[in-house]
């Protein structure tokens, strides 16, 4: 196909009809309206702002969620912004469909309302940078700004979106690393089409720097400070704020998922195709053929998953993931990869090993024979010998690695992430095998399909 003809048959698919557009903008005033009157009842002076997708006219067709944040005066003390904000959130709350508190720098509510999610958010009235208290109020000042430099290329942010998304690059979250919504937007106000973003690719990592407010002219010292501090972190892309010189929207973005992106927009203007926006899942997959063809083994451990959010949970996954590839390490047990996440109640860590049983003795280098701690190490062992100035001995250790793996975290020498520690500890460990929830997932890691640039 041209590539003019698979943008359209994706737009077809991920641009709101008449009808949704209708129903999102009566679900916003109702939502509005509620949120007024409650504000009222309650007596507090609150602004009423729909930040996010939504408000700019960007969302993809069937993704509605609801960003309205409850603007406060600037005079209004945090403690108080925290407390009221909370209050009125839950009141709004109470007349949509049902509600929790979540916390991020203060809690907000986040609730649901005829299947859409809603969340109610406390913030400070802010006109610039300069107001900015925390870190949700440029929320406000990024919505004002891409209303007022789209210029009706709404269906270009869909596309690198639904693009992002196909390609498993969007999302800014410390656990995922790619793209925002926010930076998708300004990507293609800076370089003017989604085709346009995609050629520019080379370009960007090259230029590394993108300034699209023209901040180092105007505010050239924070500028330049800002670039100082995220050029020290290593980060594929340094994007100054168009709403704030002191921070990089692209702060987050790995190289892993930059370089997702570069592989892939190279490919698709070779040869556009839909499925590098709607992947097709392939047939025939198998995770045990895939240990066979690989002559690795596949270790799972797999526990109550914690009632964490996704932000706090996948990273501690992560670091605990990582923990026992340095521990298994030093038990001479090569990990050649790793995976982690949750199926409905239950969490795992994948671990691809190398073998799955060791050899019953290992040799254990001591310290130089003449000092205290040498004579201590001649004492404890049984077979001991001499290379050089240094002594060496044989230590019996467990073969197997459920028992390896049992005996460190008895001894407590993995690195877990804190509030996933207890769960890990009354882990089932699989050998091998993963029951049936679990077995795409186990073929996506074995064969790396998952993170396969190619693929």
């Amino acid at each position: 196909m041209m590539v003019q003809e698979v943008i359209g048959e994706v737009l077809t698919r991920i641009r709101p009809n008449e009808e949704e557009r209708a129903f999102v903008e009566g679900l916003m005033r109702e939502i509005e309206n509620i949120a007024r009157g409650r504000a009222e009842e309650l007596g507090l002076d609150v602004k009423h702002y729909f930040v996010g997708s939504l408000a700019k006219d960007t969302y993809l067709a069937g993704d509605h969620d609801v960003d309205l944040f409850l603007a406060f005066p600037l005079d209004t003390p945090l403690e108080e912004l925290r407390g009221k904000g909370l209050e009125l959130g839950k009141a709004i709350a109470e007349r949509l469909d049902n509600y929790e508190v979540a916390y991020a720098e203060h809690p907000y509510v986040r609730a649901r309302y005829k299947g859409v999610k809603v969340d109610l958010v406390p913030c400070y009235d802010v006109e610039s940078w300069k107001d900015v208290r925390t870190a949700v109020d440029r929320s406000i000042l990024h919505t004002k700004w891409v209303l007022e430099n789209l210029n009706g290329r709404n269906d270009d942010v869909r596309l690198l979106k639904r693009f992002l998304k196909g390609i498993n690059a969007y999302g800014s979250e410390i656990y995922v690393r790619g793209f925002s919504g926010y930076l998708a937007e300004i990507l293609i106000i800076k370089y003017g089409s989604f085709l346009d973003v995609l050629e520019k690719a080379d370009f960007m990592l090259r230029q590394k720097i993108i300034d699209p407010a023209g901040w180092l002219k105007s505010e050239p010292e924070i500028a330049m400070k800002t670039i100082k501090r995220e050029a020290e972190g290593d980060k594929p892309l340094i994007v100054i704020d168009p709403v704030d010189p002191r921070r990089n929207v692209a702060a987050n973005l790995g190289w892993e998922k930059f370089g997702r992106f570069y592989f892939k927009a190279h490919q698709f203007l070779e040869e556009p195709l839909v499925e590098f926006f709607f992947p097709t899942e392939s047939a025939g997959e198998n995770y045990l053929g895939e240990l066979r063809r690989k002559g690795t083994h596949l270790v799972t451990l797999l526990f109550k998953k914690p009632q964490l959010v996704d932000d706090l949970i996948l990273p501690q996954l992560e670091r605990s993931a990582k923990g026992f590839e340095k521990a298994l390490g030093r038990e001479n047990f090569r990990v050649l990869g790793w995976d982690y996440g949750y199926v409905g109640e239950e969490a795992f860590i994948m671990l691809e090993l190398d073998r799955i049983v060791r050899e019953k003795i290992t040799i254990k280098p001591g310290p130089e024979f003449f000092t205290e701690r040498g004579w201590d190490f001649y004492r404890k062992n049984e077979r001991v010998w001499l290379i050089g100035k240094r002594l060496y001995a044989e230590k019996r250790v467990k073969e197997s690695i459920v028992d390896v793996i049992v005996e460190l975290l008895e001894k407590n020498q993995v690195a877990l992430g804190k509030q996933v520690r207890e769960f890990i500890h009354s882990a089932d460990i699989l050998v091998d095998y993963v029951p049936g929830e679990l077995e795409r997932e186990a073929y996506l890691f074995l064969s790396r399909k998952k993170w396969d640039l190619k693929g």
